[in-house]
């Protein structure tokens, strides 16, 4: 596949190109800073502003699916996730790129609540608030789209591994607590999604519990994801 990734050079998204090229796909790494990523065989950097539509679509079309990796390390007021939509929207359609994967997380739409003590009563009220109002505005603008999108909603990132499979839901049991992911996980998820042709038009939440959730109202979209096995090349740390 050739993707074209939005934030390469984040968290998600550095491990998004490392592992997409191990599996052998061409990717080209949007940044709005040329010093944190360098062109490869295998990985093309364009330099430009997420929100600039005219600058997407002169670099989208030819692309098998666009992935949103974009983060933000304020905790201020942003329309930063809704405005890159919007302009990647247009620029998609306009290319006629009709694939689209977009990390939102925890604290998004009936997320909320759901990702462990620490994270619901003192990381999200007091650092990440602001950011999940407009990732719930960005959410709602790609629904209303006829892209074939995925949402996907990442538990607490965590930079080391938890013992057992990850677990998926598209409905959200009560009681459910999702407290760690890596962001090696996630990326391995999305490059699996992308190559399967699964989730599309739903909103995966993603990640491990301390313990088994509540029996009988488990998604039978996925429980207990098994990733594939990862290429020598891919690394499985946060």
């Amino acid at each position: 596949m050739r993707l074209f990734v939005l934030g390469a050079s984040g968290g998600v998204g550095s491990s998004l190109l490392e592992q997409a090229t191990a599996r052998g796909h061409r990717v080209t790494a949007q940044t709005r800073d040329a010093s944190k990523l360098s062109s490869t065989k295998s990985i093309r950097v364009v330099v430009g502003s997420p929100t600039d539509e005219t600058f997407l679509r002169q670099h989208l079309g030819g692309h098998d699916a666009a992935v949103f990796c974009i983060g933000i390390g304020t905790i201020g007021q942003t329309t930063l996730f809704s405005d890159s939509t919007k302009a990647l929207i247009a620029a998609m359609e306009a290319t006629g790129t009709n694939r689209l994967v977009v990390i939102t997380g925890i604290g998004a739409g009936d997320t909320k609540g759901h990702g462990g003590w620490f994270y619901n009563h003192v990381t999200y009220p007091l650092f990440t608030r602001n950011r999940y109002v407009d990732k719930d505005r960005q959410e709602t603008i790609l629904a209303r789209t006829n892209l074939d999108w995925t949402i996907v909603r990442p538990a607490p990132f965590s930079v080391r591994s938890t013992t057992g499979p990850m677990q998926v839901f598209t409905e959200i049991p009560l009681g459910l607590q999702l407290r760690s992911v890596t962001r090696a996980e996630v990326a391995t998820f999305i490059l699996d999604i992308l190559e399967d042709g699964k989730f599309i038009r739903q909103r995966p939440f993603i990640g491990h519990a301390l313990s088994d959730p509540p029996s009988g109202d488990v998604s039978p979209a996925m429980m207990g994801f098994a990733p594939r096995p990862m290429h020598a090349a891919e690394g499985v740390g946060g």
